[in-house]
């Protein structure tokens, strides 16, 4: 079976994160794995941008019951209508989970990935006990399939 890992991050960041978050999505893919996400802008889809580069498949946890408000670089549109409710659907669909940069959203996906038990490898985000850091995207996929080894 593939893995799969997620990606979560905030639709708003700085261009630097959002280069990470690309090579992120391209290095998951490029190691065959799925990359999941919340499926909007930002984060979200300089990942999904960076998946779709390798060839990779990309699915999309939308918060909206509209499957358009994906971006571009989705594959499978998840509609749950269950706002940031969603955020407990990616946690809990994920092997692994990788956070670049983030603000309370990506925070709510880190507790509850943590909750459940599975590893959070981030970027630049939270400090918090349970969260593994990486210095870049490189090391930060290379955690995660290190982790997922294990």
């Amino acid at each position: 079976m593939r893995r799969i890992i997620a990606v979560i991050g905030g639709r708003r960041t700085e261009n630097a994160l959002l280069k990470e978050a690309e090579e992120v999505g391209r290095l998951i893919a490029g190691n065959g794995a799925v990359l999941v996400c919340g499926g909007l802008g930002g984060v979200m889809e300089a990942a999904s941008r960076g998946a779709k580069a390798e060839g990779g498949l990309t699915v999309g946890i939308l918060p909206q019951n509209d499957a358009k408000a994906a971006n571009q670089y989705i594959d499978i549109p998840i509609t749950t209508g269950l706002g940031i409710g969603r955020n407990v659907v990616i946690a809990r669909t994920a092997d692994a989970l990788i956070a670049v940069g983030g603000e309370y959203g990506t925070l709510s996906e880190i507790a509850f990935a943590l909750q459940m038990g599975k590893p959070v490898i981030g970027i630049r985000t939270w400090d918090i006990k349970g969260v593994i850091p990486a210095e870049n995207a490189g090391e930060a996929v290379a955690k995660a399939f290190e982790l997922l080894k294990a």
